[in-house]
């Protein structure tokens, strides 16, 4: 597989994580804040947001074919990250802010950010932005199994260590909850399509609809078909365009775990202890009320 240029003898670093305005984040981006806050967003951007391995590649590339009208070829002119910015991460190789800067508009761009940490610009700008959410279950599986394979990102330690991390919101990007809650709070203000993963494993049809209608852009049934087909998950995972097996195995690491690992609801628990289980689930009731998004964590 061809790599990033300039990545072949890439060495990775852990990141440590500090604290910006109260959310954990990496010590890189935080060195680059000034220019990440006050990245200028233009009317016409789309911004993806996530929690942290909540589906953020599969929206990505469901985003890209929907705008692109199903045309294959031109979803595969680039990896995923080239295609659609990452606008707070900063690498020694790849900036996602100097290419969302170098970018022709429109621009899909994507951050992890939570709410109150998104560039006052998208705001000022009303740009429409995509969210898609994941039950905090499957959610801090995934994010666990990224840790182990992301060699840039800190050290997990167990399962039972991450997930007290998790759920303290002492990793990267801060609480799952307060940012499922955050966004699910600011779509009543602004131009925001609220998705949820689970919809998308159970309908992947009608969620690809609510996108379309969300940008304005009409899909033929067999264009349709061509994006569900294109997305599934076996397809996605086989794609080195949306796979990130463009990245050095240095950085990322398939032997410990694929990018893509698993793709389903419900494999939480292979993992939790049942006082886990409870414990995560008296901590969603607690900090998300009955104000918040509702999720369900089996089909």
């Amino acid at each position: 597989m061809d790599h990033e240029p300039g990545m072949e003898d890439f060495e990775p670093q852990r990141e440590t994580l500090v604290d910006i305005q109260g959310v954990s984040m990496f010590s890189s981006t935080s060195e680059k804040w000034g220019p990440i806050w006050s990245f200028k967003a233009k009317p016409d951007d789309l911004l993806i947001c996530t929690y942290p391995k909540a589906g953020t590649t599969w929206l990505q590339e469901i985003v890209d074919m929907v705008q692109s009208g199903g045309d294959l070829q031109k979803c595969a002119r680039a990896p995923i990250y080239k295609r659609i910015p990452f606008i707070e991460i900063v690498h020694r190789v790849l900036s996602g802010l100097e290419d969302a800067e170098a970018m022709p508009s429109p621009r899909t761009l994507k951050t992890h950010l939570p709410v109150q940490l998104v560039p006052p610009s998208f705001w000022e700008q009303n740009c429409k932005i995509i969210y898609v959410a994941r039950n905090a279950k499957d959610n801090a599986v995934s994010y666990f199994h990224f840790h182990r394979m992301d060699q840039e990102m800190p050290e997990p330690g167990n399962w039972n260590q991450f997930l007290d991390n998790f759920i303290a919101g002492a990793v990267a990007w801060g609480s799952w909850s307060d940012h499922v809650k955050g966004w699910w709070e600011a779509k009543d203000r602004h131009p925001i399509l609220y998705l949820f993963y689970e919809d998308m494993k159970e309908d992947l049809p009608r969620e690809i609809r609510k996108v379309a209608q969300f940008l304005d852009i009409e899909l033929q049934e067999p264009v349709l078909n061509k994006i569900v087909h294109h997305t599934t998950f076996d397809n996605m995972k086989a794609n080195p365009m949306a796979n990130y097996s463009t990245m050095p195995s240095s950085m990322m690491d398939p032997a410990v775990s694929t990018f893509m690992r698993k793709g389903t609801v419900g494999d939480w628990k292979e993992h939790f202890t049942v006082a886990q289980s409870e414990r995560l689930d008296e901590v969603c009731v607690r900090e998300l009320g009955g104000s918040g998004p509702t999720f369900r964590t089996e089909l």
